[in-house]
């Protein structure tokens, strides 16, 4: 495979989605497919699914939803399932372009919520397994204040960092979903009737210190989930593991992915 195929565009429906993928050191491996955050894209990762890849030996898929990063400007308002959206229509769709039959999600954030859905919806029989870095199932009076503060910082700064990373999508994307989250329809959105149908093996990560969640998170993706759950909870970390304690993360993660699918880790 060349450094030229490794990069470029899905169209779904009309709508170009961008992506990248890393090749597989070795054969007979899932494909990690790696989901973003609220605000993220494929550049938000970084180098996080090459490392996370070659210490596994699996492959990987990186995409930027619709309206992030370089894809397909997002029409709003956002619906209010638009996360289910995602993983019960868009995400199988990607995979199903992709060739892609055999998969372990890695979500961050609104991904993290994404791969929860997908594992227990039409892309279930593809999800070998899932990791869901500080997933909402519900939403807390927390988040409600955490999201609140967020538009002062765009306003006094963020947005000019996040256009390096969305370009002519950068309101859209925050205010895609800044703006939703904050309506009166968003507070009653809740996926813990999804969560039975999981049978796929799941690593739950959270910081102690995460701006947008507490423990009522993943305790109920614990207590409730039709699969098998493991649990780190990290100390000094925020909203974003891989980012704040990146070496734990990454190998929390290679440890999981060693007991459940036989990596090379």
């Amino acid at each position: 495979m060349t450094l030229e195929t490794l990069s470029g565009f899905l169209d779904i429906d009309g709508v170009s989605l961008e992506y990248r993928r890393v090749p597989a050191a070795r054969a007979g491996l899932p494909t990690l497919v790696f989901l973003h955050e609220g605000l993220g894209c494929v550049a938000i990762w970084k180098d996080f699914p090459d490392r996370l890849a070659a210490a596994t030996g699996c492959g990987a898929l990186i995409y930027s939803r619709r309206g992030y990063g370089r894809s397909s400007p997002v029409v709003l308002p956002r619906s209010t399932g638009y996360l289910h959206e995602e993983a019960d229509g868009v995400l199988p769709r990607v995979l199903d372009q992709l060739g892609l039959t055999d998969v372990v999600l890695v979500g961050h954030s609104d991904g993290a919520s994404i791969a929860l859905l997908a594992a227990s919806g039409p892309a279930a029989p593809r999800v070998r397994a899932a990791i869901a870095e500080a997933p909402h199932v519900f939403v807390e009076d927390v988040t409600i204040v955490g999201i609140q503060a967020a538009r002062a910082v765009y306003e006094d700064g963020l947005r000019e960092r996040l256009k390096r990373l969305h370009g002519d999508n950068v309101d859209g994307a925050f205010w895609g979903w800044n703006d939703t989250w904050l309506t009166d329809a968003f507070r009653a959105w809740n996926i813990e009737d999804r969560l039975p149908a999981i049978r796929a093996p799941f690593l739950v990560i959270q910081g102690v210190e995460d701006e947008y969640a507490t423990a009522a998170q993943y305790d109920a993706i614990a207590a409730q989930s039709g699969g098998p759950v493991s649990l780190l909870v990290l100390d000094s970390c925020g909203h974003t593991p891989h980012r704040d304690q990146g070496e734990a993360v990454l190998q929390a993660m290679v440890d999981f992915l060693r007991r459940v699918v036989g990596s090379s880790g």
